[in-house]
């Protein structure tokens, strides 16, 4: 069975959240660890600068990206715009396309 592009930015919107979820409790658990003393933070920010930490940081980001972006086409049609099946594959595409171009320039920021 193959899926409409429909469904899989919905089934990819709602992997996003889980990230989400995930994610920023790692990043929370960071906050306070460099919150709680100099040696704590000095350690938060070592780990900051290893490449792995970077790559968590641009998935979370990531997830945050393309959450942001689905979640921005669902208010759209919440408004009545894009419902029939034509604007939804319409804005299903550029959610991906605008999804992937921000996750790329986010990426190289983050390295």
């Amino acid at each position: 069975m193959r899926l409409p592009v429909t469904a899989w930015v919905s089934i990819a919107h709602r992997a996003s959240g889980a990230i989400l979820i995930v994610g920023v409790g790692v990043l929370l658990w960071l906050l306070q660890q460099s919150l709680a003393s100099p040696e704590g933070f000095a350690s938060a920010r070592e780990v900051f600068h290893s490449a792995f930490a970077k790559l968590i940081v641009w998935g979370v980001a990531a997830a945050l990206i393309y959450h942001s972006c689905a979640g921005v086409k669902h208010l759209i049609m919440d408004m009545g715009v894009g419902e029939t099946m034509e604007g939804g594959v319409l804005g299903s595409r550029v959610v991906f396309a605008v999804s992937a171009i921000l996750i790329i320039l986010a990426g190289i920021w983050i390295w």
